[in-house]
């Protein structure tokens, strides 16, 4: 039976996913199998697990997926010797409506799959009063375990004997305390990490944090910390249904925010995919019968996406006789036009009105549930459809019919309706499973 843990921290930006990281490195440098898992709405740190341990990782969210569908995809675990579970902000943050089997928290799926709770706890700034952080979080629960901490970023040896003298005082095990460290830092971008396909160096980095987490962390006593999680059977598997039979999926580095379980159920339910890449002027394949545009980057490769006619004239061609649906990026490429950053506006391919702008960036963020009012790929009028949104664009004009009436996670309708014109459709929105 595997080993099994969740990273977590109070709070984002603590170094989970580079703990994470360095501890799958590690233990798979020992010859151990690891496999990770993403808690929450994360399209990033995924495939930085991959590349950490050679095993695709999916998220797994509690929102917006029952107990069976978690349990279906937690399942690849099972002949893994660790399974490692990185939690998404703080270990109790979720939106304050339950969903599908909770709010969307970390401890939602510690608590569900009996697996102990790892911290990452930064005490800059403070001493005693890290300890007393990580009680709350132990005793704010029930039914909760918290295995240990590992501090991150300790100021010097005395900065870190009062943390570990007070967190003994409370009867918390500390693993390890990490000094700070720039050289293992992962860059980052307005959306989160940049991607690990764009990082040449991105086993070298990781290869670097596992050495140095090593040296400063009692990995055997983590280990030994960890549950014997034995694997309960999953009633069903993801509530996803494929757009198509023969999808032709936008793939590069302006189109990559694509769930890992979503390609999973398509291909599981008998469909077949075919990448393109419109950053390299590509068109979708013509014997497609459905072309999807993730999320990404768009806004950072707009003047090349106006530029590549070819991609541009392909796509309008193939939406005169099959749909073509986009995510996000996909869905702003879609519309009209995009403004960028510095305010130029590009471009984009027509096929909807929808004109945005990151002239004046607006985070949104949170858990989408929207019922369609008309049918899109692989779904009918009707659907309920649950999601997540995370962009800092504008909407400057959404002049189409709207797909949807969209809800975020405590019932309040939203602008971002998403649209439909011909065979084009479009949200903001990423889709991750459809409500039962």
């Amino acid at each position: 039976m595997p080993a099994s843990l969740v990273i977590s921290a109070p709070a984002s930006g603590v170094g989970k996913t580079t703990l994470t990281l360095a501890l799958a490195r590690a233990w798979r440098n020992r010859g151990l199998n690891v496999q990770c898992f993403k808690s929450g709405p994360d399209y990033i740190d995924p495939a930085f697990h991959a590349a950490a341990t050679g095993r695709a990782s999916v998220n797994v969210d509690s929102w917006a997926m029952d107990r069976g569908a978690i349990a279906h995809l937690v399942s690849r675990g099972a002949d893994a010797d660790v399974v490692l579970a990185e939690g998404s902000m703080g270990l109790f943050d979720g939106v304050a409506a339950r969903g599908v089997s909770g709010t969307g928290a970390t401890a939602d799926i510690a608590e569900m799959l009996g697996w102990p709770v790892v911290l990452v706890i930064d005490p800059s700034g403070q001493a005693q009063t890290a300890a007393a952080i990580a009680a709350g979080l132990r005793d704010y629960r029930p039914g909760l375990r918290l295995a240990g901490v590992v501090l991150n970023r300790v100021a010097s040896p005395r900065h870190e004997a009062l943390v570990r003298h007070a967190l003994n005082d409370v009867g918390i095990a500390v693993f390890g305390a990490l000094p700070r460290h720039a050289e293992i830092n992962l860059p980052k971008r307005h959306l989160g990490l940049v991607q690990a396909e764009e990082q040449a160096e991105i086993g070298k980095l990781i290869d670097e944090a596992a050495r140095f987490v090593a040296e400063h962390v009692d990995l055997d006593a983590v280990l030994r910390s960890a549950a014997a999680w034995s694997l309960q059977p999953a009633a069903n598997g993801i509530n996803v249904t494929p757009p198509g039979q023969r999808i032709a999926l936008a793939r590069d580095a302006a189109f990559s925010f694509v769930y890992p379980h979503m390609l999973e159920a398509w291909r599981a339910a008998g469909a077949e995919i075919s990448t393109f890449s419109p950053l390299a002027d590509e068109t979708p394949d013509a014997n497609a019968d459905v072309c999807w545009l993730p999320g990404g980057y768009p806004e950072l490769h707009a003047g090349k996406i106006a530029a590549n006619d070819r991609f541009r004239g392909g796509l309008c061609a193939f939406a005169e006789t099959r749909p073509v649906h986009g995510e996000c990026g996909g869905y702003m490429v879609l519309g009209a036009g995009l403004t960028d950053a510095d305010g130029l506006r590009h471009e984009m391919t027509g096929l909807l009105g929808l004109e945005t702008s990151f002239a004046k960036r607006r985070m949104h963020l949170g858990y989408r549930l929207a019922a369609l009012a008309a049918p899109m790929p692989g779904h009918q009028a009707g659907a309920r459809l649950r999601g997540h949104e995370f962009h800092y664009s504008t909407i400057l004009a959404q002049p189409d019919m709207p797909l949807a009436v969209v809800h975020d996670a405590t019932g309040a309708v939203i602008a971002e309706t998403g649209s439909r014109r011909g065979h084009a459709t479009g949200t903001f929105f990423h889709l991750i499973a459809e409500d039962r």
